[in-house]
């Protein structure tokens, strides 16, 4: 089955809303992060654009944005999950370095009750310059 696609202008699934309250289009929004037109700039931006990229099943995101220390060798995705939302509920800045985001993620798979992930997930920036952002890890709640 192909990953699902999202047209550019439609609304990003991260949920994110601009100064009107009206959802951001995924181009504006964490698009720009997953096909690498900018980093993003902090770690709720990334945690927002991993979930967006989990939606559009893009494995390669994932990976580039997961620590090297704890990155699987690979991601596969199960048939038919539909993600139902986002909601960002903490995001805790440690230091110039390290960030804690808490979020709560629903997913529904097909014949499956839906879940609710809630995580707490660690933030790590490295490299040149400001850096780039990476998930490290999370703890479920």
């Amino acid at each position: 089955m192909p990953p699902p696609s999202v047209s550019a202008s439609a609304p990003c699934p991260c949920g994110r809303t601009g100064p009107a309250k009206q959802a951001l289009r995924l181009d504006a929004c964490c698009g720009r992060f997953i096909n690498d037109v900018e980093a993003a700039p902090d770690a709720a931006s990334l945690m927002r654009s991993r979930y967006t990229a989990f939606v559009l099943e893009r494995a390669d995101y994932l990976l580039a944005t997961w620590h090297a220390s704890r990155r699987p060798p690979s991601i596969s995705f199960d048939a038919g999950v539909k993600w139902l939302g986002l909601e960002v509920r903490q995001h805790r800045v440690l230091d110039a370095t390290h960030a804690e985001v808490d979020f709560v993620a629903r997913q529904k798979s097909p014949g499956q009750p839906a879940l609710r992930l809630h995580e707490r997930s660690r933030f790590v920036r490295e490299g040149e310059g400001a850096g780039r952002w990476y998930y490290v890890d999370g703890d479920l709640l």
